[in-house]
């Protein structure tokens, strides 16, 4: 039998050096439309294409599985007003969307839980809008 995977394997941190290059703001600048702090391809057009699929509005609960560094799902809690709960496996790139949710003061509608998709760890109907991108 195969090992379990280990979140906390080091991989996680071997890219974080690089976000802010030049280079990596550049390419995500021309490949999603926007410097969003990415880790997926969704871009800025369609994230707002989802938000408005979904009919996102300020009093729903956004559950976003596999929220990475918190792109779309924070992009959508500020554009929105809405709740937003960021489910991801990886701590690095949880602790990257708390900052990014500092950043953009929605830290007040916004929960940060590790955990997969496989075993989620809320009650049923606990969200009104559920959303992943640019998981596997």
């Amino acid at each position: 039998m195969d090992a379990p995977f280990e979140a906390n394997s080091g991989f996680e941190h071997s890219c974080d050096d690089v976000l802010d290059t030049p280079a990596h703001l550049s390419v995500e600048r021309e490949v999603i439309g926007a410097n969003v702090g990415a880790n997926g391809y969704t871009t800025l057009d369609q994230a707002g294409e989802l938000g408005r699929l979904v009919h996102l509005q300020r009093e729903d609960r956004l559950l976003d599985i596999g929220a990475g560094r918190g792109w779309p799902g924070l992009y959508l809690a500020e554009q929105s007003g809405c709740e937003a709960t960021l489910l991801e496996i990886s701590d690095s790139d949880l602790r990257q969307s708390l900052g990014r949710a500092e950043r953009t003061n929605i830290t007040a509608r916004c929960s940060f839980v590790r955990g997969t998709a496989t075993a989620l760890p809320f009650r049923s109907k606990s969200f009104d809008v559920l959303i992943h991108a640019d998981v596997l």
